[in-house]
């Protein structure tokens, strides 16, 4: 347990280092070398320094004071779980933290930060904006932070999975050639990889480097020639039996190689196309410096990767179809439990336990997709709640239990919510859960010309909450990969972002919510595909393809605010679903899936 005491013994050895190194001030985000959003146990330097451990978030340690930025699905989570005697509170996206930090500093002061662990973009827009303050912006060779991380865990050791393509659908050397070719027409030398799962994905590899993202983490470089030199630690591998899977043009590097075959590709003058939004900044300012000429450019394995084939589409749907057995189990489990009142001993932790013993009895099944938020009540409230952050709530207080879940399997992955009925509710939160159903249902629903992005969806799934006067902090959808990353871009769906067109092969999420700090959430999400759309029309359409097939909770739903297309909707959507899941499931469990999907 990290206590108040501990933390602000930390922040002090920081702040000493700060001082022997004159530096004024000290960013730590919450990122690794690689930039991604799940890393490693040995990388988690912001969760040391704090005492949060959200996905998301960045701290300022100043000489005198402290701040940490975090934004809307953690702002609960971050006040319970970081001491505010030691960090001041700001939300990430309305108070920048580098313009923060500019108007605390005086003219002449000088900034740290580790140099792996930001993009180039960043490193570029903080230098030109505290210039204009006259503050410098340092980079620092050793992080203060594991100078003083004294029982930091140890690097995974565990062997990589060699990905066959009865899963994957496609060769490493066809992905390899595709984006080699792509890169002679454009003039390019060599492309820089440094996202792991866009690394994963390429060589046909997966890992259990980091929980709940099935990757081997590693560097590569991508050559013009179809030709890849390999950064990894290479115990995770055996040489032979990889070779027979890659092909004779893949070469094996220690991890710290990296800098130094860099070096050449600058002293050799190659064109090298990095993503400055993605990319570190030390691996490009390295190229830089060398001697290289940097082409900025979206990482070339993004689109492809998010457009999964045949194989892969296969892979989800069959995932998802086991995943919605389990979950339906579930479920079904805990309606019986509620009915019989044996509530002792029972809580959040016990309940998401319980859901994932059901996924486990699937032999594809590999791990959480994330860290299941299993949160009662006004636990739900916070987005990206982690009951094993504190003492779990415990079961029969509330009357709404919200369970946002997901597996990796060997041939997908899945993510799943579901709001619940689990004691009395009020007539508000009723409504409340109809009006995000509604939102649910009307971006299930739409059709959409080619070229179309997600931040030109994201409205059709607020506005009935508009329409009360409600709004959620969070996006919309976001990527899925194949038993990869359940947050995958460059495609999603929200009100800010990018305009990513949505393609064919698309996996996304639709996760409309509510929350009411102290009081309750509510969330409805299905996992679906973009595809081709049959139904005849002028201009190329697409729609989306449900993937989920999970009954959502009909006690929740204020049938007066329905219209006869979202009856309809719901009516289907449960048919299908019972015509599914029936062949699946038996005795009780058959029993409550023809219960919960009965006409509305």
């Amino acid at each position: 347990m990290q206590t108040p005491e501990i933390i602000a013994n930390r922040v002090v050895q920081v702040r000493d280092t700060l001082r022997s190194l004159e530096l004024d001030a000290f960013i730590v985000p919450h990122d690794d070398e690689h930039l991604g959003e799940y890393i490693p146990a040995d990388a988690e330097r912001l969760a040391w320094l704090t005492g949060f451990n959200g996905s998301a978030g960045v701290a300022v340690v100043l000489t005198h004071r402290a701040a940490l930025f975090v934004d809307g699905r953690y702002t609960v989570q971050a006040r319970l779980q970081a001491p505010g005697e030691i960090f001041e509170y700001h939300h990430l996206i309305e108070t920048p933290h580098v313009a923060w930090l500019a108007d605390q500093l005086e003219c002449g002061a000088r900034v740290g930060f580790d140099p792996r662990l930001h993009s180039l973009n960043w490193y570029r827009e903080a230098k030109a904006l505290l210039e204009e303050r006259g503050i410098e912006l340092r980079p620092v060779e050793q992080n203060p932070v594991d100078l003083h991380w004294s029982d930091r865990p140890a690097p995974s050791k565990t062997p990589a999975i060699l990905y066959g393509e009865e899963f994957a659908g496609e060769s490493s050397t066809t992905k390899r050639e595709r984006i080699a070719a792509d890169l002679r027409k454009r003039g390019l030398d060599a492309a820089l990889l440094t996202q792991v799962e866009s690394i994963n994905w390429l060589l046909n590899l997966r890992g259990r480097d980091v929980e709940r993202l099935p990757v081997v983490l590693g560097f590569a470089i991508l050559y013009a020639n179809g030709t890849l030199d390999f950064f990894v630690d290479t115990d995770k591998l055996e040489c032979f039996a990889f070779t027979q899977h890659v092909g004779n043009d893949v070469s094996l590097h220690p991890i710290d190689k990296l800098g130094e075959v860099l070096c050449r590709l600058g002293e050799d003058g190659l064109r090298v196309l990095a993503d400055p939004a993605t990319s570190n900044a030390w691996s490009q300012l390295t190229l830089e410096e060398a001697g290289a000429t940097l082409v900025a450019g979206q990482d070339p394995t993004l689109r492809l990767k998010a457009s999964k084939n045949q194989v892969e589409l296969a892979g989800m749907h069959n995932a998802h179809q086991r995943d919605a057995v389990a979950v339906v189990r579930f479920l079904a489990w805990l309606d019986r439990l509620v009915q019989s009142g044996d509530l002792d001993g029972v809580d959040e932790g016990t309940l998401a336990d319980r859901l994932e013993a059901f996924r486990k009895e699937s032999d594809l099944y590999v791990e959480p997709s994330f860290d299941t938020i299993s949160a009662l009540g006004p636990n739900a409230a916070m987005c990206h709640y982690r009951h094993t952050n504190g003492v779990p709530r415990p079961f029969g207080l509330d009357g709404i239990y919200l369970v946002d879940s997901g597996g990796q399997y060997l041939d997908g992955t899945t993510d799943i919510t579901r709001t619940l009925c689990v004691g009395e509710v009020t007539e508000e939160q009723k409504a409340l859960f109809t009006r995000v159903m509604q939102g649910h249902i009307a971006l299930d629903q739409a059709r959409f010309p080619r070229g179309t992005a997600g931040i030109q969806l994201d409205v059709l799934a607020r506005l009935p909450l508009w329409k009360a006067g409600f709004n959620y902090d969070h996006g919309t959808g976001h990527g899925v990969g194949h038993f990869l990353s359940v947050h995958e871009g460059p495609q999603r769906i929200g009100p800010k972002g990018n305009l990513e067109p949505l393609l064919p092969g698309m996996v996304l999420s639709n996760e409309p919510g509510y929350y009411r700090e102290d009081g309750f959430g509510i969330r409805c999400e299905n996992l679906v595909v973009v595809t081709e759309c049959e139904e005849p029309s002028e201009v190329p359409m697409l729609r989306f393809e449900r993937l989920t097939h999970v009954p959502f909770d009909t006690r929740l739903i204020d049938r007066s605010l329905l219209s006869p297309d979202e009856f309809r909707w719901i009516n289907e959507y449960h048919a299908e679903v019972r015509r599914r899941l029936t062949p699946l499931l038996e005795g009780d469990d058959l029993a409550w899936l023809e219960q919960a999907t009965e006409l509305l």
